[in-house]
């Protein structure tokens, strides 16, 4: 785990426009469990999610006409039961950070793993996961 003090700004870079810091198991499936839309980011310290990850996923969010009904984060390498139950959900997806998924009635209707992320440019990122925001929300 990483000191508080040094995740507490990167928590804040999503909690600030409008994800819900989820800490605990509970609390992840009730979010994935609930009708309508969920996107779910899984933050990481990494360079990836600092410069392409969250920024896309704020962007993806704000540019697109429909809304998902929920915007949740955990936190890679620290709520680890917490991120553990959101990546049970991302079967049959493997486990990478950051990573971003969409949940329709919870059934996830779309990911999109780490190596989309850090092997791509910030707009297709953004363009990839506004499309998905269009067509399920």
């Amino acid at each position: 785990m990483y000191p508080e003090y040094m995740v507490a700004p990167i928590r804040e870079d999503l909690t600030s426009a409008g994800f819900e810091q989820l800490m605990t198991p509970e609390e992840v499936e009730s979010a994935i469990k609930t009708d309508g839309t969920v996107l779910l980011a899984v933050n990481s310290v990494c360079g990836c999610a600092a410069s392409k990850a969250r920024p896309a996923l704020k962007m993806a969010v704000a540019a697109s006409d429909k809304k998902p009904t929920k915007l949740i984060t955990v936190f890679a390498g620290m709520e680890q039961d917490a991120v553990a139950k959101a990546r049970e959900h991302m079967l049959p997806y493997p486990p990478s950070s950051p990573s971003i998924a969409l949940f329709k009635d919870g059934e996830l209707v779309h990911m999109i793993e780490r190596y989309h992320i850090e092997g791509n440019e910030l707009n297709r990122i953004v363009d990839n996961l506004k499309g998905a925001i269009e067509e399920y929300c």
